[in-house]
């Protein structure tokens, strides 16, 4: 009818602020997702520190720690003869040359510290022994238990760690490996040749794991434990 003005129809609500919130709340998810996962895999695959890394031997305290005789360390055999191609030193299931000499460099480090107080025990094998006898210039006593392993790896080292006297343990990567998973490392690398990892045992049986120094990183911790006395 001529005058009359229609009523206006209602407005479609936009979809716009919805969509919007959509695809914030989309990437913040994604966001939250990605990092879960990032942190899911370093946790998954995460080993014990490098002590000769920026400042984490002072944060181990290990000096302290090997001073009051409260260390254990594992310690890998040197490189073996019957997965190498370097000169063995014979026979063919002992070591190689080449790792007798990474023993002796391990055995100078050892020494740096000081090895007054410690104890020296060796799996049985004979790529064990020769990694010993050139770290230490002497034979070590042979413990069945550090070639069998197993579930009962953790504690072994405890049951064997004399309070106040440090103990060095000549072994190999399997056992280590062992060794990690029990105490929080389930998936850690496998240690190198001549690698060490170093573990606190209070005389109360309280233990920590510190962290693994690898053959050539001695030059780097004998250096900062100069610098502390």
């Amino acid at each position: 009818m001529k005058g009359m003005v229609s009523p206006a129809l209602p407005m479609a609500p936009s979809r716009q602020p919805i969509k919007r919130k959509f695809m914030k709340l989309a990437l913040v998810t994604g966001v939250v997702l990605v990092g879960a996962l990032v942190m899911g895999l370093v946790w998954w695959t995460r080993s014990p520190v490098l002590l000769a890394d920026g400042n984490q031997l002072a944060k181990s305290q290990l000096f302290e720690h090997w001073q009051a005789g409260e260390i254990a360390v594992l310690v890998r055999h040197a490189e073996r003869c019957d997965q190498s191609t370097n000169p063995c030193l014979g026979p063919a299931d002992g070591i190689t040359q080449v790792g007798s000499m990474a023993s002796t460099d391990v055995g100078h480090g050892f020494n740096g510290l000081g090895m007054e107080r410690a104890d020296v025990f060796s799996s049985p094998a004979t790529r064990t022994l020769q990694t010993a006898q050139y770290m230490f210039g002497k034979e070590a006593a042979k413990q069945d238990w550090l070639v069998e392993c197993g579930k009962t790896m953790r504690d072994d080292v405890v049951a064997h760690k004399t309070a106040h006297r440090n103990l060095v343990l000549v072994t190999h990567s399997g056992c280590i490996s062992d060794f990690e998973a029990q105490t929080g490392f389930k998936h850690a690398a496998t240690s190198q040749y001549t690698s060490a990892l170093f573990v606190s045992i209070t005389a109360e049986g309280q233990l920590k794991v510190l962290g693994t120094i690898n053959s050539a990183d001695w030059s780097t911790v004998l250096r900062q434990r100069v610098a502390t006395q």
